[in-house]
């Protein structure tokens, strides 16, 4: 199978081209190498499993290397939900443009598959927890949430319209190794700097879901190859969740520090469009066939032991 990975040297998207090349795919790489690095990809390369080509989306040139791709894995974007609020323009640009952009080689070219990764974020400030699939009004908080939702839209028209599949993974906050942003990452840093004070922006109750980024691999390869409809959106994540104030303290521990004061900046959340509770409902993906196998607490135990040895 010929697949299209769009962002795949970032850092789900090189976890996904792993195991594609170990399922036997073809791949090729679409990156425009801004948040993504060569390294991460760097062992395929050099293998001929994967061909890389340098590209911004919103440019053109990449379109013609799409050329007979049996799919696409579409998960270029600007996935900074915290800093979306500082350039707006900008995101939705790269996320919801770039997207139709795709939609639009696929139209070009015949590709008669689309993966799309969005987020819990489209749901917004969600009443209903765990959130499901069809949960409504989604009232995103976030420009970087809204961009996502409008994306889903236009894969869906373009689905309809063309006669495409389309597969949707509306994710919670996947973590593990090559991640360069996040609490995991921004908590290491700090401690690294002043291993006597932790600063936690909001008040550190902020609790949601977390899941590794091998077990979210897993479950939208296997999704995306047994969704039944012609359109198809499951939410990824796993089936618990955890709070900031538990997250710092495990990366104190694996950390091996103490007496480690923890600052609190104020209020519920900890920044603009920030989502104070999020779990999601996984009852949908299950009932597919594929279980997340990995709860919020070890994928964040695992990821700081991960981020550890990067950093």
């Amino acid at each position: 199978m010929f697949s299209v990975v769009t962002g795949g040297a970032g850092f789900i998207g090189s976890h996904l081209v792993d195991a594609l090349v170990e399922r036997g795919d073809r791949v090729c790489v679409i990156d425009s190498l801004r948040a993504g690095s060569r390294d991460h990809i760097k062992g395929h390369l050099e293998s001929g499993k994967v061909e890389l080509i340098e590209a911004d989306l919103m440019a053109d040139g990449w379109q013609g290397a799409c050329r007979g791709a049996d799919r696409i894995f579409h998960l270029a974007a600007d996935p900074d939900v915290r800093g979306s609020a500082a350039h707006p323009f900008s995101v939705y640009e790269n996320n919801v443009t770039a997207t139709i952009r795709v939609l639009e080689a696929m139209r070009e070219h015949q590709i008669p598959a689309i993966i799309f990764t969005s987020t819990s974020t489209v749901y917004g400030e969600a009443s209903v927890i765990p959130t499901p699939e069809e949960y409504s009004p989604m009232v995103p908080i976030s420009v970087y949430g809204a961009s996502k939702l409008a994306s889903e839209a236009m894969i869906s028209s373009y689905c309809h319209t063309y006669q495409m599949k389309g597969s949707v993974f509306r994710f919670a906050n996947i973590i593990g190794p090559r991640s360069n942003h996040g609490v995991i990452f921004d908590f290491i840093r700090k401690l690294r700097d002043n291993p006597e004070k932790l600063e936690i922006l909001g008040d550190g109750t902020q609790t949601k879901s977390y899941l590794s980024v091998a077990a979210c691999v897993d479950g939208m390869i296997y999704a995306s190859e047994h969704g039944p409809d012609l359109y198809n959106i499951y939410n990824i994540g796993s089936d618990d969740w955890i709070d900031v104030v538990s997250i710092g303290e495990i990366i104190v521990s694996e950390m091996g520090l103490s007496h480690v004061e923890f600052a609190f900046t104020g209020g519920d959340r900890g920044w603009v469009g920030d989502v104070p509770k999020m779990l999601l409902s996984v009852e949908k993906i299950q009932e597919l066939g594929w279980k997340p196998g990995i709860g919020s607490e070890r994928s964040v135990r695992e990821a700081v032991r991960a981020g550890l040895s990067e950093l």
